[in-house]
């Protein structure tokens, strides 16, 4: 693929931590536009691989790049670029709706001539028309999540990496949250997301499936399902760790019979 549709790439990129390898030795290549899923459970290594390419974590080995700044060299040319959410929201909780707005448009260098239309936007984005006054704390998980996600958006970032930004948050919301992400895809955004809700990786145009900090698996939903004759992407994955295991993943009935058992006797006592 040509270097000038490449939105984000990396090469042999990999981070120990003491004796424990997080990543190990990740190549990818993330086109423009795309919304790109690092699919895996958790302690897979998708938090170390993200981090790594937001630059805000030294690789160990191999680098990187986001729309042409290397990950080794220029890390804060690729932070002025992206919009980076943590699966834990940002958040000041004894702040307002707005003043959070306010703050991080501060953080960010937004231009005060562009400020206000700017912070709008962002409020009307996040369907937070009303709750301007109200802190922080006492907002639900999915108006949090939103409210995150606009601060994240207040520079105008070419791309979003969202760390697991659903988890914890109710269908509803997630629903939501993921209408606004394929908005914010139709505008030229590319969109780097890291989920183990594998309904939604099913909406990604690619993904990938990150086991013990190793790429196991890559492609397209459609393309993988097809090409393990899998009913979804959930058994997909389970396919490829089986494949990398060389163990079925089953859960073992004999091993919770013991509750049964002793209900059983329980009830021939009374």
């Amino acid at each position: 693929m040509e270097n000038s549709k490449i939105a984000a790439w990396a090469k042999g990129l990999t981070k120990h931590f003491g004796e424990i390898v997080a990543v190990d030795n990740v190549d990818i290549q993330i086109p423009k536009g795309f919304i790109y899923g690092i699919l895996g459970p958790n302690g897979a290594g998708k938090s170390t691989l993200i981090r790594m390419l937001c630059g805000v974590l030294t690789p160990t080995s191999g680098d990187g790049g986001i729309f042409g700044y290397r990950i080794s060299s220029e890390p804060e040319k690729i932070k002025e670029n992206i919009g980076y959410m943590s699966q834990k929201f940002s958040l000041y909780e004894d702040l307002t709706v707005l003043e959070n707005i306010n703050f991080y448009a501060q953080i960010y260098g937004v231009n005060k001539d562009i400020k206000a239309e700017r912070i709008r936007q962002i409020v009307k984005m996040a369907g937070l028309e009303g709750r301007e006054t109200q802190l922080a704390r006492n907002l639900s998980g999915g108006w949090k999540q939103r409210l995150s996600l606009g601060c994240t958006l207040l520079h105008k970032p070419k791309m979003l990496i969202l760390d697991e930004p659903t988890a914890g948050v109710d269908p509803v919301s997630r629903r939501i949250f993921w209408q606004i992400i394929y908005g914010l895809s139709k505008e030229g955004i590319t969109i780097i997301v890291t989920t183990h809700y594998m309904d939604e990786a099913e909406s990604c145009d690619e993904v990938i499936f990150v086991f013990r900090g190793r790429i196991i698996g890559k492609g397209t939903p459609k393309d993988l399902i097809l090409e393990k004759d899998a009913r979804n992407l959930e058994d997909v994955f389970i396919s490829y760790v089986e494949e990398d295991t060389g163990h079925k993943v089953e859960s073992s009935f004999e091993e919770i019979k013991f509750m049964f058992h002793e209900r059983k006797g329980d009830e021939d006592e009374i």
